[in-house]
């Protein structure tokens, strides 16, 4: 079953990593999560309806060179830099609590307004090529000509928006940074789709196994499964609600038009928030089928060993009879007393099979 993989020693640092926070002032930039030795790199892809530029900025000041004139998609990979993140907000006159959010990968999904920019936290699902769910916290700034992308591993699930740009394809090249910005959202989103039929096929999986064959390892799996679409609830359902604050919003930056396609991407998140909500009283049935199915097979054992006993008692009492030492008992002397009590026995037990037979206990 796919899941998440993190050695022992990372989830003890999880549980510990937490305390760095503490006592520090609100807006220290501090990173909390698995990848300390990350290395930050920037990416940009500038853009026009005309022509697409792709290239690594020699310092963090140059995207602020000709900002007017393209629409750019400035990627950040690997968020452990603290010192390179404030650099990079700074430059963009961004608010240290926003950074501070940034770099927090156990940052629940949110959206916050500024009159210059709108900062959105999400978290990227995806399945990697071992088909492991992989959980990636992304946050995504939009400002007016620019889209600030900050994502901890290069994998990502933006492959597609990527070829619309180089290839011109669709309308994304037409439109501006808020367009570009809904089309990251909704690459994000319609990954989930994907994530949500690999739960399913597992849903699927465990189902047949606790019907045909369920073992001890059977409930460990449900458990784990349980786990697994709880954790990815919590991480999706809330998305729901920003798309819809995205909608309401009466920032300029989001124009009108970009809001019809938002509409299209609520609509996702209502159908993945529902598919969510049937796959967890799925899971939450398979353990309560499991339980039912393995004390069905006790019940049919018990049935068979109750049967065999009541099959036996009434033999154990002719033998329990014949075997005590009595002398005054005319059948131990009779010349085919043997040959009687084995027919008695017999018969006894013939009786008892059809009787068992019509009440369909066998």
């Amino acid at each position: 079953m796919a899941k998440m993989h993190f050695p022992l020693n990372k989830i003890h640092k999880k549980r510990f990593r937490t305390h760095k926070k503490v006592g520090k002032a609100p807006g220290t930039i501090t990173y909390l999560g698995y990848r300390e030795d990350s290395v930050s790199s920037l990416d940009v892809i500038a853009y026009d309806e005309e022509q697409v530029e792709q290239y690594s900025p020699v310092n963090v000041e140059s995207l602020l060179d000709n900002r007017g004139e393209k629409v750019k998609w400035i990627n950040l990979v690997g968020l452990s830099d603290e010192g390179f993140v404030e650099k990079l907000g700074h430059t963009f006159q961004m608010n240290t609590l926003v950074l501070e959010d940034a770099v927090n990968t156990q940052q629940r999904p949110k959206i916050d307004e500024y009159e210059s920019y709108i900062f959105g936290v999400f978290k990227m699902i995806y399945l990697d090529a071992q088909q492991n769910i992989v959980i990636e916290h992304v946050a995504l700034t939009l400002f007016e000509n620019d889209v600030l992308v900050f994502q901890e591993l290069k994998e990502d699930v933006f492959g597609s928006v990527r070829d619309r740009i180089l290839g011109k394809l669709g309308r994304i090249r037409t439109r501006g940074a808020d367009y570009l910005y809904f089309a990251l959202l909704d690459a994000i989103i319609d990954n989930y789709f994907v994530v949500l039929e690999h739960v399913q096929e597992q849903i699927e999986i465990l189902e047949e196994e606790v019907y045909k064959k369920p073992k001890p390892r059977t409930a460990q799996k449900i458990q784990e499964l349980k786990k697994e679409v709880l954790r990815i609830r919590r991480y999706i359902s809330p998305v729901k609600e920003l798309v819809s604050r995205l909608i309401d919003s009466e920032n300029p930056i989001i124009k009108k038009d970009t809001k019809l396609f938002l509409r299209d991407v609520l609509d996702h998140c209502l159908e993945i928030n529902e598919t969510l909500q049937i796959y967890r009283e799925m899971v939450m049935s398979l353990m309560e089928m499991y339980m039912s199915n393995v004390s069905n097979k006790m019940n049919e054992v018990m049935k068979v060993l109750t049967v065999m006993a009541s099959i036996f008692i009434p033999l154990t009492f002719i033998v329990g009879i014949y075997g005590m030492n009595f002398d005054n008992m005319p059948e131990l002397h009779w010349e085919n007393g043997y040959y009687m009590v084995w027919g008695l026995m017999i018969t006894v037990l013939i009786i008892m099979l059809i009787y068992f037979r019509r009440r369909k206990w066998i």
